[in-house]
């Protein structure tokens, strides 16, 4: 059976009510942790590395795959499970969940499945989010009479934070490759990489390089910058939008477009 067959093809909202309990005595238990593709968001890399007291590219070694996504070629962190026979979560361990306070989204998330869609509205096109269930088989949660809603559920699993620090990155998501249009390039992939998962080759890149001469950066982000990790993440969104020509959410130096506009004049006076 593939995840997809597990979706209960039924839209939720935030008052939709079901049942559910997962726990330690339960038969099932961490049998969700195994043969399961967990995509990771920027912030399950900044919680998971600090966790492990790892930079954010070492952790990204160590625990994750990239994975290319199709219809956008985005490249996506994929944590890398176990290589053996239940390709179980590397932080999955009799007594549950290693870390379990800094656990992915999608973790937290489950059984509860998260969906975006664009939509036009009355002043342009407008962001919604509904949910779904997964119900796997294996699972014998549903069978206890715990009672929830889906606004109840996220408040307990704390996702809301989790969704408010990666929603400019998740808009980021709902970007696909036109028909007929060429996938991105490999460095406009490295690009969307180190500004959405290796935060900390990302803040080098902006200090160590030229960046911050190019792009006209107000001051107090820019010191923002140097430390704040969720700063950096939605600044980072808003980096790969400008890259990949979504929004003009970065402005460029008045002095750089004046040199580039110098320089393509002498050019064309060169070619006369």
């Amino acid at each position: 059976m593939s995840k997809l067959d597990s979706v209960v093809p039924t839209r939720l909202d935030l008052g939709s009510k079901f049942k559910f309990k997962c726990h330690k005595g339960i038969k099932c238990f961490t049998h969700c942790c195994s043969n399961i593709e967990i995509l990771l968001t920027p912030y399950d890399v900044v919680r998971l590395k600090k966790r492990l007291n790892l930079e954010s590219g070492e952790f990204l070694a160590q625990y994750t795959n990239m994975k290319i996504e199709d219809k956008s070629s985005h490249p996506h962190a994929i944590l890398r499970m176990k290589n053996d026979e239940k390709r179980s979560c590397p932080f999955v361990t009799d007594e549950g969940c290693s870390v379990y306070t800094d656990r992915p989204a999608n973790c937290r998330y489950y059984p509860i499945g998260q969906g975006t869609m664009k939509k036009e509205g009355k002043e342009g096109p407008v962001e919604e989010e509904f949910y779904f269930i997964v119900r796997e088989d294996h699972c014998y949660g549903f069978d206890e009479k715990k009672d929830w809603t889906i606004q109840s559920w996220r408040e307990d699993q704390e996702v809301d934070k989790y969704d408010e620090v990666n929603r400019e990155w998740k808009g980021v998501q709902l970007r696909k490759n036109l028909p007929g249009q060429l996938d991105l390039d490999e460095k406009k992939q490295a690009q969307f990489w180190l500004a959405s998962y290796d935060l900390d080759g990302f803040r080098r890149f902006i200090f160590d390089s030229k960046f911050l001469d190019v792009f006209d950066i107000d001051p107090e982000t820019v010191e923002k910058l140097k430390t704040d990790d969720i700063e950096l993440i939605q600044f980072g969104a808003k980096y790969i939008k400008y890259i990949m020509m979504m929004e003009k959410t970065l402005t460029v130096r008045d002095e750089v477009m004046k040199t580039e506009k110098e320089r393509g004049e002498s050019e064309k006076k060169d070619n006369l």
